[in-house]
């Protein structure tokens, strides 16, 4: 935990539970450890917003000199709001509408397609234009099913076999092509898949000339259980360096620059998850810890029977040991399981519980279901002091839109 027992009591006090808690120090510590993946080449890195959208984060991330995606006009419209030019931003649409496309291109912004009638859609909207197509160069990975993005099984990308449908389309709307993309999924931390995703896409790459930029996709992933190794960047640069180096020596474009799309590596760790207990019981053997953290607040493990460390701020010191638990929120829904079976400190009504690496796909996530609201979020800023960055929802809030 990046902060002590005490102050997760204090902070709970202060701005109430449940309550996302964000590091800055480590935000921006990620923040450069991509940045310098390839010291040596052209690149840039895209952080992908849909991972935590926050206006305060996005301001951090942006001072670090990355780049950002946008999945939405409403993301595009937050960056924007966080001050990141339109140059600065990639539009990854999957299955917009023209209205999407229209938001992106009246703002300046490069859009990325991922099928070919959205390439046709895209050239009856803007003839002559810039874009940059996102291919399925035929290599996934991830933690889960779901959230795996290339391979044979997948809605995104357009499939190599395609390629000459593409230039047939480039060329009837008298298109730009500037750069092509992939994404093989999330949360890898062995790097040769992405070697070989990334092998691929280069030799889809040779076969459009002059191009302004590749995208080889994100996924970098970060250690959630405690046995995990983190991912080794320095290898991954290694291998990337010579595979790079061998494809700009047969390129027509010696200065193509090369990019990166992670999302989770730059914010997982930098978050955190603080609830209240509010009951603790036990049901045909097994103990149950009820708490104000419902898959409303966190819906990474309901949906992807994803892990998270616990961690537990106990309120009175106990001196018995540790013991087996449930965590579960408030949710009218069995699923509602934050962890399960897990070996931890006796834990009590009134005890904090803290759900770590939860800066991804966290808040970003969360919902009203049930009505409950939403939590608020807080910076612990680089000089050790907290601030409010996003409020707590209220009543009215969940009233807004109703007419």
């Amino acid at each position: 935990m990046f902060i002590s027992n005490d102050r997760a009591f204090d902070l709970i006090e202060k701005y109430g539970s449940p309550l996302y808690v964000y590091d800055e120090n480590i935000l921006r510590e990620r923040c450069r450890e991509i940045r310098n993946l390839l010291p040596n080449k052209n690149y840039r890195v895209n952080y992908s917003a849909k991972a935590n959208s926050n206006l305060e984060l996005l301001k951090i991330v942006l001072s670090e000199d990355i780049d950002v995606d946008a999945m939405s006009p409403g993301e595009i419209f937050v960056e924007q709001e966080a001050g990141f030019p339109k140059e600065r931003i990639l539009y990854i649409g999957n299955n917009v509408s023209a209205d999407e496309m229209t938001y992106a291109i009246e703002r300046g912004v490069l859009v990325s397609v991922d099928s070919l009638s959205q390439l046709e859609l895209f050239g009856k909207i803007n003839r002559g234009g810039r874009v940059a197509v996102r291919f399925n160069a035929g290599v996934g990975a991830g933690h889960h099913e779901k959230v795996v993005t290339a391979g044979k099984k997948t809605k995104f990308g357009v499939q190599k076999d395609f390629i000459g449908h593409v230039k047939e389309l480039i060329q009837k709307y008298d298109l730009k092509l500037v750069g092509i993309n992939q994404h093989i999924g999330s949360l890898f931390l062995d790097g040769d898949k992405y070697i070989d995703g990334v092998k691929n896409l280069l030799e889809i790459a040779h076969e459009f000339r002059g191009l302004d930029f590749i995208d080889m996709g994100g996924g970098f992933g970060v250690p959630y259980k405690e046995d995990e190794h983190r991912l080794d960047l320095a290898e991954l640069s290694r291998k990337l360096d010579a595979v790079f180096s061998a494809f700009i020596e047969k390129y027509d474009n010696k200065n193509i620059m090369f990019k990166s799309e992670p999302g989770r590596y730059i914010v997982a760790e930098c978050g955190m998850l603080l609830g209240e207990v509010y009951s603790v019981k036990e049901n045909y053997g097994i103990k149950y810890v009820g708490t104000d953290l419902g898959f409303n607040v966190l819906a990474r493990p309901v949906m992807y029977d994803s892990y998270h460390q616990i961690r537990v701020a106990q309120k009175k010191a106990s001196s018995g040991g540790n013991e087996k638990a449930t965590i579960v929120g408030n949710i009218c829904e069995s699923g509602d399981i934050i962890a399960k079976d897990r070996v931890l400190p006796p834990i009590g009504e009134g005890d904090i519980i803290a759900v770590m690496n939860a800066g991804a796909y966290g808040f970003s996530m969360s919902s009203n279901y049930n009505c409950r609201l939403k939590p608020a979020e807080v910076l612990i800023s680089s000089d050790g002091k907290d601030r409010l960055i996003r409020r707590r929802d209220s009543f009215e809030d969940i009233m807004r839109n109703f007419v």
